[in-house]
């Protein structure tokens, strides 16, 4: 089977966090297309764990017009390099919490039909507590610690619809079982 094959790409919009350009491709049969594609740095999903549970952050999504309990999650402007940095600086500005150990589970594509952003997850252990550093637009955020099982329950009722905090957890559960 061939590949797509780009034959000219124009960028329509940018900020300091992303950018959409648009692409004209070529299908491997010669059909020409088109697709939009959000380009976004690379995220860090972060999955704190203390005593047999998972600290979790609420927040308002705006795209989706609601509240949302999340994993730690963030990435630096286009300029910023991804790494045990960015999750350590995301765990300790929106938690307050800093950690001792911070392995890498995996990455994941976030959504491979829109947008070229991948984030990779990371796990949290020895944890100390501090003072959060929220950035303004996360002035709302809240942080809970949830044990394992109240967690799970939020998954199966559908509290937690967050697709990057689904896959982490998958990941954490291949992991630790």
């Amino acid at each position: 089977m061939g590949r797509v094959r780009t034959e000219s790409s124009r960028e329509i919009y940018r900020n300091a966090w992303m950018s959409l350009r648009e692409d004209r491709i070529v299908h491997p049969d010669g059909t020409p297309g088109l697709y939009s594609v959000v380009d976004k740095p690379t995220c860090a999903c972060v999955i704190p764990v203390e005593n047999g549970g998972f600290h979790l952050v609420d927040q308002f999504r705006y795209p989706v017009g609601r509240r949302s309990w999340e994993f730690v999650q963030g990435t630096w402007p286009h300029d910023g390099p991804p790494g045990e940095d960015l999750a350590r600086a995301e765990l300790a500005e929106e938690t307050g919490l800093r950690a001792r150990s911070v392995d890498l589970l995996g990455s994941i594509a976030i959504a491979p039909g829109l947008t070229s952003q991948t984030c990779d997850v990371y796990l949290a252990t020895g944890l100390t507590h501090g003072e959060h550093a929220r950035e303004a637009t996360e002035q709302e955020m809240a942080h809970r610690w949830f044990a394992r099982a109240d967690f799970e329950a939020m998954l199966r009722d559908g509290t937690v619809v967050d697709g990057v905090t689904l896959a982490a957890y998958a990941l954490y559960v291949l992991r630790a079982g």
